[in-house]
């Protein structure tokens, strides 16, 4: 069972102040805690005729690789992304012991599908409040999901670690974790077209 974040209204418009950078912090989110059951495959891929997914393996990965172009025959490019097997027991990994990060520029870790894909999904820990936002072709806004506050083990915050994150859009073209001056990882990645 785990805890699952997701932006449970429509997509706002870009009119909307939710899309000044500067009011992203400020913005107040609803979030909800709803359990979930998330069997995870290893780098495997799911699907039927109408829908087929993905779930990324990084036991493959070094501790320190950048990750890059790695999983570009999966389907997805990474930026400002390395492997880690974090040895501060705040980040635990969700599986295994290899997860993702934001290097060098911290706060940050971006991903590009090689095809559109309409969902997306990962497990994260966050030292504060972490967005993961989805965006079609022209770099627009389609859909986030926060995660409101810290997540960190072995804290006072409400929110336990590994949280799911999720977003849900037609189109894809890349998503985004943030958490302005801020740690995360990322496990478990998934994706599905």
């Amino acid at each position: 069972m785990v805890k699952q974040a997701n932006f449970q209204s429509g997509v706002p418009t870009l009119e909307e102040p939710f899309f000044k950078l500067d009011n992203l912090n400020s913005y107040s989110q609803s979030y909800t805690s709803t359990y979930a059951s998330f069997q995870s495959p290893q780098n495997d891929t799911i699907g039927s005729s109408s829908k087929k997914c993905v779930v990324l393996h990084l036991e493959p990965l070094r501790c320190f690789e950048v990750v890059e172009r790695q999983y570009e025959s999966r389907g997805v490019i990474f930026h400002n992304c390395i492997a880690i097997e974090p040895s501060n027991p705040a980040f635990p990994p969700h599986s295994g012991a290899v997860v993702l990060m934001g290097s060098p520029k911290s706060g940050l870790l971006e991903a590009t599908f090689v095809n559109p894909v309409n969902f997306v999904s990962a497990f994260v820990t966050s030292s504060q409040r972490l967005v993961l936002s989805a965006y079609d072709s022209d770099r627009q806004l389609l859909n986030q999901a926060v995660l409101p506050s810290g997540n960190l083990a072995n804290s006072d915050e409400t929110i336990e670690p590994n949280t799911l994150l999720s977003v849900s859009a037609d189109n894809i073209h890349s998503i985004s974790f943030c958490a302005f001056d801020g740690q995360f990882t990322v496990d478990d990645l998934s994706f599905c077209y």
